[in-house]
């Protein structure tokens, strides 16, 4: 919904790579691409989430809109079918004698 708060910015919980933090052993760069990885997931799920959240709204509002204009649709034919009527009854009450 509108209120909802932003999503978060995706930050990585790791800090830049400089030459230094190049020397990480096997097991810790895999370890970190896990980590990366999985939080990635979770990010994506969660943008998932909010986007078939948003989808269903859409055609929530949908739905709304189109009833609306049907019933604008209705009640301006109806507008038009009574000034026809009156039109008509003031027209002949102007014709008739006296």
């Amino acid at each position: 919904p509108r209120g909802s708060p932003p999503l978060p910015r995706p930050i990585s919980r790791h800090p830049p790579l400089t030459p230094q933090s190049l020397k990480l052993t096997y097991p810790e760069t895999l370890d970190r691409i896990k980590e990366e990885f999985q939080f990635l997931q979770n990010q994506y799920h969660s943008l998932k989430l909010e986007c078939e959240k948003l989808a269903t709204e859409k055609t929530e509002i949908q739905r709304h809109y189109v009833m609306y204009y049907e019933m604008s649709y209705g009640l301006n034919i109806e507008m038009h079918k009574q000034v026809s009527f009156f039109s008509s009854i003031f027209k002949e009450a102007a014709e008739e004698p006296g």
